[in-house]
């Protein structure tokens, strides 16, 4: 019977290195573009949220 390693964590993280060294510009930029992409969405949000916050105040 052959006897299997089991992955450590030193293995995954130098899969995640190759995988990072794999990408390329196309790639990178993608989720880039996601990342920028997401930020955006949040910050958005937060701004309706203050807007309709502000707006509903009572006004004395």
């Amino acid at each position: 019977m052959s006897e299997e390693k089991e992955p450590t964590q030193a293995d995954a993280a130098s899969s995640n290195e190759d995988k990072a060294k794999n990408e390329t510009p196309e790639t990178a930029t993608g989720k880039n573009r996601a990342l920028w992409t997401g930020a955006a969405v949040g910050i958005g949000s937060a701004a309706i949220v203050a807007a309709l916050l502000y707006a509903n105040k009572r006004r004395k």
